[in-house]
């Protein structure tokens, strides 16, 4: 099989699954370009409330496949960069599902999701120091607000790689899972996500990614929608709450 992404939506989940096994799962040019437009596809999909992105086999993602930059690597960081720029701005919640190595382009996808659950012997690294290159302003600023400056210069300077356990102190990954307790884990918690408001989840993503003009417009939408009546409702009667609230509410 190609180099791809493959996907599927089960139960309200969209999962992107990176196909290139030959190579751990490195991103070619081809993959980078196709992220962005298959993001469109499912944030349009009414019946997606979740997307999880995760490697083929017990890989995550090796980074980019090196034989793209022979010939322009500007061009292939560019690449990169439209691709995390769209999957942070993807409008529901995001999990990265990582197993083994998380590193270079990889590390970038990984960081624009919202959360990231990692098997035990995971590995991530940010390795363009290795390689001479300049890593993206953008890559750099969403790494240092999500892990600090102090963990972002280690990882940046050094091109090392490091388990979970140090992963999980710097707030790189939300959760450490034991050898084959990842996908259980992942059918939890997203069930967990499809359960609850779409509002509450809408409104939080972007206050929490740093915007700053959109509290009127959530106001609006909360007073629309009746979320908040049905959570209270259900709650003291003791049963799911049936959430109704949509993007195109």
């Amino acid at each position: 099989m190609e180099p791809q992404l493959l996907h599927r939506v089960t139960e309200s989940v969209a999962t992107v699954v990176i196909h290139h096994p030959a190579k751990r799962n490195a991103m070619t040019a081809a993959m980078w370009r196709a992220l962005p437009p298959l993001l469109d596809t499912l944030a349009a999909d009414p019946d997606v409330r979740a997307l999880v992105l995760t490697g083929e086999g017990d890989t995550f993602c090796a980074g980019a496949d090196i034989s793209t930059l022979k010939g322009s690597p500007a061009e292939a960081q560019g690449l990169a960069v439209l691709a995390e720029e769209a999957l942070a701005a993807f409008p529901k919640p995001t999990l990265a599902a990582v197993r083994g190595h998380c590193v270079g382009g990889g590390s970038q996808l990984a960081a624009a999701c919202d959360l990231r659950f990692a098997e035990e012997d995971a590995l991530f690294g940010v390795t363009p120091a290795k390689l001479g290159i300049v890593y993206p302003s953008s890559s750099t600023r969403r790494l240092t607000s999500l892990i600090g400056p102090a963990a972002t210069k280690y990882l940046l300077f050094s091109g090392e790689l490091i388990d979970t356990a140090r992963a999980l102190r710097t707030g790189l990954v939300d959760e450490v899972l034991p050898a084959g307790g990842l996908g259980k884990r992942v059918a939890e918690f997203t069930r967990v996500l499809v359960s609850r408001s779409r509002l509450t989840q809408a409104a939080a993503k972007e206050f929490a990614d740093g915007r700053t003009d959109r509290d009127a417009h959530w106001a609006e939408q909360a007073r629309a929608a009746d979320d908040t009546a049905e959570g209270v409702a259900a709650f003291l009667e003791r049963r799911q709450p049936r959430f109704t609230w949509t993007t195109s509410g």
